[in-house]
């Protein structure tokens, strides 16, 4: 019973008062990179310099470790340094700084040397703490939106220094892609044969089609065709496209947009922090592909962004979610 007060208290904090969740140091703000050229693997699509200059905790290598308090306490998250060294990597192109590379190259070799076979045979990167997230994700576990991250920054090491193992890791962390999640893979066809990442892998499956980290796995594939020429990369990134032309509007809920799309009697709104970066990803996605919807739909996004009311409604719909699912 106490447990659930706490809980309820934090939901009541981070929802109707001034305060900051415990990540929240983690999360800046989403913005495109204005140096994105679609085509080319050039600078990371957005600019994650808010999470180039961490001043939280970091390993004896340099490492960032985040702070999820608690029992949890100091964890590498896979995903937080794969960003890590993407937004180093901008920084390092945009300003020439070595200082910014070799941060950008730790990372890189961290997800080099972190890379752990799953039961099912298949390279990840492993989170070694428990998560919870409808139920509890028991360590380790992995995920589409590390492996998508993750790539994204290996091509780009090899791309500039040519050593091979970044190429490698790169191509190993992509097989979980062409495998679904019952064989150990990190994809999900559903009935209408349209082709997911899943972001947080639930056993029995239990496909939670989380928005925003679906787009990032699959820009990863995008990097890893636009690196290698790989004609499944290719082919995987087109699927991914195909589902979220044909699905987005299921995301769309008339005044918001919603984080997933798992089936549950009350819709998973999105915070104000994943809104934002949904409309960011789709004027990103619109710029990669030329496709009009996604334009479409960041557009209506933003209205609705713009919009007190709607604000305002969004995020009384989101506490009344949390304490009733969580």
């Amino acid at each position: 019973m106490l447990r659930r007060i706490k809980y309820l208290w934090r939901v009541i904090a981070a929802y109707f008062l001034p305060t900051k969740s415990q990540l929240t140091f983690w999360h800046t703000g989403p913005e495109i990179n204005k140096n994105l050229h679609a085509g080319e693997l050039g600078e990371y699509y957005m600019p994650f310099f808010g999470k180039a200059v961490y001043t939280g905790h970091f390993d004896g290598a340099g490492i960032p470790m985040l702070d999820y308090h608690g029992t949890l306490g100091l964890q590498y998250n896979p995903i937080a340094i794969a960003q890590y060294g993407l937004g180093n990597y901008n920084l390092f192109c945009q300003t020439g700084n070595d200082e910014s590379f070799k941060k950008f190259l730790s990372a890189a070799n961290w997800l080099v040397e972190n890379q752990e076979l799953n039961p099912a045979g298949l390279w990840v990167w492993n989170h070694h703490f428990d998560w919870e997230y409808r139920v509890l994700l028991k360590a380790p576990w992995y995920s589409a939106l590390a492996q998508g991250q993750g790539i994204s920054l290996l091509v780009r090491a090899y791309q500039d220094t040519e050593e091979i193992k970044y190429l490698q890791a790169a191509q190993q962390a992509f097989e979980p892609f062409l495998r679904n999640i019952e064989e150990g893979g990190v994809s999900y066809q559903d009935e209408n044969g349209f082709t997911w990442f899943e972001e947080y892998i639930i056993s029995p499956v239990a496909p939670t089609h989380i928005l925003n980290g679906f787009i990032w796995a699959s820009w990863g594939i995008y990097d890893f065709y636009l690196a290698t020429g790989e004609s499944r990369a290719k082919i995987l990134f087109d699927e991914a496209i195909r589902t979220l032309e044909a699905n987005l509007e299921d995301f769309d809920i008339g005044y918001w947009s919603l984080y997933e799309h798992s089936g549950t009697l009350l819709k998973m709104i999105a915070s104000p922090f994943y809104h934002k970066l949904h409309i960011v990803q789709l004027h990103v996605l619109f710029m990669i592909t030329g496709i009009k919807v996604f334009q479409q739909y960041a557009d209506k996004w933003e209205e609705y962004q713009s919009s007190l009311f709607k604000r305002s409604l969004s995020l009384s719909y989101k506490a009344i979610f949390k304490i009733f699912y969580y």
